[in-house]
This record gives C-alpha cells, structure tokens and sequence, in this order.
C-alpha cells in the first residue's frame, strides 16, 4: 500500500482529528488519540500479522471479535486502528494508539479500498465464474508477469472482506493487478466491483454453484454480472465463448469470446491434452498463432491458457512474452494437483466442488493412465437441487467408465446409488480412509473432491502416504 497518512484514513472513513481525553467515547467517525507521523503502509483484519505501518481493521466475526485484540495489534507495530468501540482495559483505552470510530468497521473498510482503488492508474482485471477463477487468476497473472509488475488475490481473499484486503496490496511499483471476486448471494458482486472497479473483467464458466442463493444458472448469470456495474463502457468483457449463456451475454463494454469454437476470436486448436505434464495447442487471434505448452492438468486448463492470452493480447505482450507466461504457470493449493506418489497417481483437487467442476474433474481423471478411482464428497449449497445434482454426477462416474467410487456424506449418498455397483458409500470420513489400504492398488489414478467445508484434504494427505 502507498504509505498514507492517518489523517488522510481518517478522512476517507469519515473522522475528524481533534484531541480528545483518554478513555473517550464520542461519535462514530472520529479518531481516537492524536496520529501520530507514522503513515498506514499496510491493512489487516488479523492482528497476528500486524506489522509496524499497518492499519488494523477490527472486524467482527462468527468466531472471534476483533475489537478484543486492538491492544495486540497496537502491541506489534500497528499505525492505527478502525474500531465501532473501544472495549474496556485495552491498551489504547489509555491513548497508546489512535482508533478511527466509525459505525461500521466493514462498510468503513470498503470505503478505504474505493478510495485507494481510485488513487490507481495501472490496469486492473476482475476474474469471476462458478469454476476456475483462483487457476484464471494466477494463469492472467503469470502471463503478464512477463512483462508487468503483477500483484494478485493472495490466496482466497476474493469475498467482501478479502479484496478490500487485495486492492491494498498493490504497491506503488506494481503495473497491473489481477483480482478474483467470489459470490454467492444477488448483490455482493455490485459491492465488490464499486471497489476493483475493473477495466477487464474476464468471465471463466457458468455452473451449477450457489444454486440454494441464486436459484439457476440464469441467476447465477445475473449476480455474476455484477460485475459490469463498476466498469465504464470503454472496458473489455473476456468471456468462455463455448459458454452458452456467457456467449449470449449483453453488455455495453467490448466483447472478446474466447474458447474451442470457430466464432471465438480468442481460440485454441490442435489442443492436444498431455495426461499429467499438461496439454498443449495453438492459440490464435486474427493473424497471430502461438504455439503453447499448458504445466497444468485437466481439460479445463486450455480454457484457462486461452483467458490468459486474450488479456495478454489485450495489454499489447508479444507472443513469446504470451507463450512464456503460459509455460510458467503454477498451480496452487489443493487445485488440480496431480503427483506420482510412487504407489499411485493422486489428483488432488478438493480445494472444493460444484456440478460443473466436479464433472470437469471426472472427465479429466479419464485421461490419466491406470484404474480410475473417485473419492467424491457433499457438495454444498445446491438447495433443493442437490439430490439430483449429486445424482447426475454419480451417472456420469459410471457412464465414463470410472472404476471405483467412493463416497461419505449424506448428500452424496445419491451419487453413490446412481453410480451402482462400481460405488461404496460410508458413513464416516474416518472410516473411508481406514478403508483405502485395502481398496486402493498400486497404478491407480485417484480423484479426490468434495466441497471445502468436507475437508477432504485430510483423505489426499492420507493417500500421498500410503506404499
């Protein structure tokens, strides 16, 4: 973050800066304790990494408040912090530290980022969709790292709290942001886009996700567009042209499809999928033709080199500036994993799971070599959809020809029934995994997904050590 002022903070939250006496409870929108010359150079939610410079957000969440820990944060460097009160017995209850009252410290914090958003002038991309956005997010990010200074969503801070957090990062060096904005109900994308306000906003897929908020994908179609309400007509939509719905998509920005289809002005062919080292294919634009080399797994990946691309094209990179980022590209966390365990092939893909993902996984599963073993679990938020959703997935296990599948938690009971007698289903997590020595061979190419509330992680660990 650009270092700036505390009274500047103060500002754009509302507040005024006069001295007032230690213990003081005034209005909201008033700074507690005189700033001191120290400028805010950073922003946390989460006083455990607070550093010296840093504005500390105190936010109240499910679990823990952070006005509890305003004295911590002050303790290990914190500039100032933005509070709605000042809990008895704290540190700055006795004027250590100045807090910014504000009556809501959420609202207040999305207020900074649209203020911090506007001080910006380098090209900012939003990244949105059911399925893919974290792999689209860093493919974008590793293409234009071939030239740019890129600043990314770390991790997975694409909510209403996480890309406040993401536009703060950018620094006064980086040349481009690539920002990922998650959903799930009608209304938080509009929030969201007031602060990215994004000059490109790449769409990856419409699915079957959040269905229990947003109903179907017609409505998943409208909260995601959303996003169009924070650019200006001069801005370019990226949009999956084999996307029915996104293909058909109005808007009063520039359109560029990208996809497998002839009508894609963005698209790949001769994409030739490589099992676990990757794919490969041309891309072309026009009269341009790039030859390129995808280091990820899954089918889904030449769709996510192609949104690569089409804003590399959009930002001016040459074809071996495209073609590098593409080849350099990493995935991360427990996203289309796949490692040699030197028992078996673990794809490890359950950072989590929707009906288009999960079925993306499946049919990449079958291009690796080996039994094809699926260890599928809930998949969460689908509403009254859900049994026949879990359902369908089951089917399409059996129709590709998947040769065991196992599953635990209730939902996906109904995977197991439609997927017949290739399918065991147990009760428990625990138990399922105290059954994998026994059911698992040497040579398999195993599948692991489910919904990230199902912590199926704990089954990959559990796999990597079996011999």
């Amino acid at each position: 973050m650009r270092p700036t002022p505390i009274s500047e903070i103060a500002r754009v939250a509302g507040g005024q800066l006069p001295p007032f006496e230690r213990g003081w409870r005034g209005a909201p929108g008033v700074c507690l304790s005189a700033p001191s010359g120290a400028p805010v150079t950073s922003v946390a939610i989460d006083s455990r990494v607070v550093q010296p410079g840093c504005l500390f957000a105190a936010i109240k969440g499910q679990h823990a408040d952070g006005h509890d820990f305003i004295g911590s944060a002050f303790a290990r460097g914190a500039a100032c912090a933005l509070a709605a009160h000042i809990p008895e017995g704290t540190a700055t209850a006795d004027g250590t530290g100045p807090v910014i009252l504000v009556p809501d410290v959420e609202a207040a914090l999305r207020a900074l980022a649209a203020w911090y958003r506007s001080t910006l002038s380098i090209p900012v991309i939003g990244v949105t969709g059911s399925v893919g956005k974290t792999t689209t997010k860093e493919m974008i990010a590793s293409v234009l790292g071939a030239r740019f200074s890129v600043h990314k969503t770390p991790g997975n801070y694409n909510n209403e709290l996480g890309v406040p957090l993401t536009i703060f990062g950018v620094e006064p060096w980086h040349e481009a942001a690539v920002v990922e904005m998650g959903i799930s109900h009608f209304g938080e994308m509009a929030r969201l886009t007031e602060l990215v306000r994004p000059d490109i906003a790449v769409f990856t897929v419409i699915g079957d996700a959040h269905l229990e908020n947003l109903g179907s994908r017609e409505g998943v179609l409208k909260a995601k567009s959303e996003i169009l309400l924070g650019m200006t007509e001069k801005g370019l939509v990226v949009l999956n042209g084999d996307d029915p719905l996104l293909s058909a998509l109005d808007c009063a920005q520039r359109k560029l499809l990208y996809g497998l289809g002839a009508h894609c002005a963005v698209r790949a062919e001769q994409a030739l999928s490589l099992g676990e080292t990757g794919a490969r294919c041309d891309i072309v634009r026009g009269g341009r033709r790039l030859q390129v080399q995808i280091p990820g797994f899954g089918q889904h990946m030449v769709y996510t080199a192609l949104a690569g691309a089409a804003v590399g094209f959009e930002l001016g990179l040459s074809d071996a500036e495209i073609t590098g980022g593409i080849a350099a590209y990493a995935a991360v966390g427990h996203r289309a994993r796949v490692k040699d365990t030197g028992f078996l092939t673990l794809y490890d893909d359950c950072y989590n799971a929707n009906p288009t993902a999960m079925e993306n996984a499946l049919r990449s599963l079958m291009d690796l070599p080996g039994r094809h073993v699926a260890i599928l679990g809930n998949m969460l938020e689908l509403g009254e959809t859900a049994p026949a959703l879990h359902a369908k997935i089951g089917a399409l296990a059996r129709e590709l020809g998947v040769g065991l599948l196992l599953c635990t938690g209730e939902l996906s009971r109904y995977t197991a029934s439609a997927a017949g007698d290739i399918a065991r289903h147990f009760e428990t997590k625990a138990a399922l995994m105290e059954a994998l020595p026994a059911l698992l061979n040497p040579g398999d190419a195993v599948l692991v997904k489910a919904s990230r509330g199902m912590r199926f992680e704990e089954i990959a660990e559990r796999i990597e050590r079996l011999a």
